[in-house]
């Protein structure tokens, strides 16, 4: 409320300041006027005393006369180009406190997202583990109902192990993050993570096609598991019912081309240039449902860039997402 206030007195005293300097070139224009006439007549009586008699409107071909104009019209001339650059610069200036305004709103409005995500994120898997280990120390459980309850654990902790994983790769990325790049069998790699993606999401339908014979390519392979595992991941949550998700594996003579497609909710076009900020996430997040921070995303972007490559973002038919990457051989 304080920042919309002091936008506002902002723009009062911008209008005020072109209203009043608008009002104070019309004066000065008028009393330019007023002064050329006044000199013209003053010119003529002077005239008019030393005895030169001037035919009715030769006046104001005469030198004398012609030198007063030009005079007016270099003030004239004066006024208006300051009145433009101080026009200007107001206009600058109004656009640059409200693009600047917005972008506090977007910032702040982010990071109490990320607050109320992250807040979540952690409250609930620490939650689950407290109430594991109190159930161990409280009963003596059978040995079956005992190893349930560890994997329990041992998922939640999984997942506290990402969530943290992700935030301290977030915060160097856009500073300290070097690749550590080898070749590697994409494909293979690809297997593996989809194999384990299974088991973590055992609801959900896994479909994976590679080219044959994919060629070895330079990747970081810590980086590209976690690119890979925060689409799926993300693949998943935003499918309704039982998700299926597809992934292909293609090569290019110059490029390999990774694509995740998933038949979920779908990405609205006027949001499609914002999912890749920090922090950002679609809708509300006092009454969102799913699950995140809304670093996804944002590292998966970021790996893509740290790789030379480029994703893109389109629509699955006939319904979904299709997460597009290209990635130089």
């Amino acid at each position: 409320m304080h920042k919309q206030k002091l936008r506002l007195f902002s723009y009062i005293v911008m209008v005020y300041m072109l209203l009043a300097f608008t009002w104070w070139a019309l004066l000065l224009l008028s009393k330019n006027k007023e002064i050329l006439r006044a000199k013209a007549d003053l010119l003529k009586s002077e005239m008019l005393a030393a005895g030169h008699i001037i035919p009715q409107g030769e006046f104001e071909k005469t030198g004398q006369y012609q030198a007063l104009l030009r005079e007016y019209q270099r003030q004239e001339r004066m006024v208006f180009g300051e009145a433009s650059v101080f026009v200007l610069t107001l206009v600058a200036g109004m656009w640059f406190i409200h693009g600047s305004y917005h972008r506090e709103v977007s910032a702040s409005q982010q990071q109490r997202n990320f607050l109320l995500a992250i807040t979540h994120e952690l409250k609930s898997p620490i939650a689950s583990i407290q109430l594991v280990l109190e159930t161990f120390l409280k009963r003596d459980l059978p040995k079956d109902k005992a190893d349930h309850l560890a994997k329990t654990a041992l998922k939640e902790n999984e997942r506290l192990h990402r969530l943290v994983e992700n935030l301290l790769l977030s915060a160097k990325l856009e500073t300290a993050y070097r690749p550590h790049f080898e070749e590697v069998n994409l494909d293979e790699m690809l297997q593996d993570l989809l194999a384990k993606a299974a088991n973590r999401h055992p609801q959900a339908v896994l479909n994976y096609e590679a080219a044959d014979n994919f060629p070895l390519i330079k990747v970081d392979p810590s980086s590209m598991a976690l690119l890979v595992n925060n689409l799926v991941d993300n693949a998943v949550k935003y499918s309704d019912g039982k998700p299926e998700i597809d992934v292909r594996l293609d090569a290019r003579p110059s490029f390999a081309v990774l694509t995740i497609a998933d038949r979920g909710i779908g990405v609205p076009d006027a949001e499609k240039k914002n999912i890749f900020n920090k922090f950002y996430r679609i809708g509300n997040e006092e009454t969102r449902k799913t699950k995140g921070t809304g670093l996804g995303l944002f590292i998966v972007n970021q790996i893509v860039k740290a790789h030379k490559g480029r994703i893109q973002v389109l629509d699955n038919q006939p319904k979904g997402t299709v997460f597009k990457i290209e990635l130089p051989m």
